[in-house]
């Protein structure tokens, strides 16, 4: 048995070579690995009933149980294969277990994916005679094998996150490295184990030695398909913000109708809490998570909601309420920060009659370059909800509940009678659209392509998610 670890964890996928790495696995002295272990549709092997005595039954019931006896009853150190659609409790239970070691199996997709359809084609999923061979081309499709990337990328981004939040580390092994007698026994010394191999297992062969291009069938799709991806990811919009949870104590709810508003800050959000207000009696705020479910548990039929609003009317909004302004509620302490070490060209003072257009604006495109820096994490100052972006703000909620309904400000005077309409509200008033008074000026004095295109650079996660066109 091993000092470091009391089990280990293959994470691979179909075709990758893990039949193969369980293979020298299991020649090596001291070293037990129980094959797909919690495969939902069969228990280590197709035809095994269980393991170490174990049942399906029992496994389904305690996927602890099953580790526990791994643990204690293999011969040796213990393990067992682990693929991305295994049962979701037993990835928690073993990353968050120093005891378990981690080995990471990898192939390129493309190979990956080529040979699962052919193995599909001939139904030969191993191959230990190669006078049994079947042969078979793939046949490519491009919607499935970027599905196919995707799942395998999102996994491996999630293994190396929780290992990275665990301060863990794992032995990765690549399909290449499987036939690297070193490897093999580099990996037993990384199990802890005393044996080593003398040799690699020989009773599984290749099924498909020959070049990729001499395996599908559609090679000219192949290439087509693969022009498609962006292999290095570069069209994503990189996202540095904070997650601050889900700001519960902002939400706004009616008395009595079964209405919900989840806030994204600086946005209408006097309007929508006015027109709630005309709709019910009484409005109930203040929540914690405990009263909020309450508040659920009472209102049967309740619909959830928020509101977007276009980032540049958004942020001149936060601009003018909370950094222009000097009054309450405003933000002082940043905006003192933001004169004197960004040197954003406001005054000392809250503005006077003398502040005019020219100033406002160029204030204002000031004001939104520091906040694309704010969001990509180059500033000191926290990055406030006020002009966080829409899309990590709606993620924050999705920590305690998503909404039921993602409205838009231009939209409001159509879309919230509907939404009180399918509540069962017997009312449904219009929204008061003028409720908010501006500061200042209005962006539309101001505006132009200089003050929409700094707004741009700032929120291209927003602008991409929610498919914004330029304000004017």
């Amino acid at each position: 048995m091993s000092d470091a670890f009391d089990y280990f964890i293959v994470f691979a996928e179909m075709r990758t070579g893990s039949n193969f790495l369980e293979a020298n696995l299991n020649a090596i002295d001291g070293v037990t690995c129980h094959g797909e272990a919690f495969n939902p549709h069969f228990i280590g092997y197709p035809n095994k009933t269980e393991i170490l005595g174990v049942t399906r039954e029992m496994r389904e019931k305690s996927p602890e149980q099953l580790i526990e006896t791994i643990k204690k009853f293999s011969d040796g150190l213990g393990g067992f294969r682990y693929f991305h659609d295994h049962d979701p409790r037993v990835m928690d239970i073993a990353m968050d277990d120093p005891r378990c070691a981690k080995i990471i199996l990898t192939r390129n997709p493309l190979e990956s994916y080529v040979s699962w359809k052919i193995a599909q084609e001939t139904g030969q999923w191993k191959l230990t005679n190669v006078k049994r061979r079947r042969d078979a081309k793939a046949t490519f499709n491009a919607a499935e094998f970027e599905m196919h990337v995707e799942e395998l990328q999102a996994f491996q981004v999630t293994l190396l996150n929780r290992l990275q939040a665990q301060g863990q580390t794992a032995f990765y092994v690549a399909y290449e490295d499987l036939q690297n007698l070193d490897v093999m026994n580099g990996l037993a010394g990384f199990l802890g184990v005393d044996g080593r191999l003398g040799g690699l297992d020989d009773s599984l062969k290749p099924q498909n030695p020959v070049a990729l291009e001499d395996k599908v069938a559609n090679l000219d799709d192949l290439n087509a398909g693969l022009a498609r991806l962006d292999r290095f990811n570069l069209a994503r919009t990189p996202n540095f913000e904070p997650r601050r949870g889900p700001v519960v104590p902002s939400y706004i709810a009616a008395q009595n109708a079964p209405l919900l508003y989840m806030p994204i800050r600086s946005g209408p959000e006097q309007v929508v809490q006015n027109w709630l207000a005309a709709l019910d009696d009484a409005l109930q705020t203040g929540f914690n998570q405990k009263s909020l479910r309450n508040w659920k548990r009472d209102h049967v039929g309740h619909r959830t909601f928020t509101v977007l609003r276009h980032p540049a009317l958004r942020l001149h909004d936060a601009f003018c309420s909370k950094i222009l302004t000097t009054g309450p509620g405003s933000f002082n302490k940043i905006r003192n920060t933001l004169r004197r070490f960004h040197k954003l060209p406001i005054p000392g003072q809250e503005p006077n009659e003398n502040w005019d257009l020219a100033a406002h604006r160029e204030a204002f495109i000031a004001f939104a370059q520091f906040v694309k820096m704010n969001l990509s994490g180059q500033t000191s100052i926290r990055v406030d909800a006020h002009w966080c972006s829409q899309s990590q703000a709606i993620a924050n909620m999705a920590d305690f509940a998503l909404p039921d309904m993602v409205l838009r400000e231009d939209q409001l005077a159509e879309m919230l009678p509907i939404l009180a309409l399918s509540a069962g509200c017997e009312t449904a008033p219009a929204p008061d659209l003028e409720a908010q008074e501006p500061m200042f000026f209005n962006l539309s004095d101001i505006y132009d392509a200089e003050v929409e295109s700094a707004v741009q650079d700032a929120y291209q996660r927003d602008y991409l998610m929610f498919g914004f066109e330029s304000w004017g």
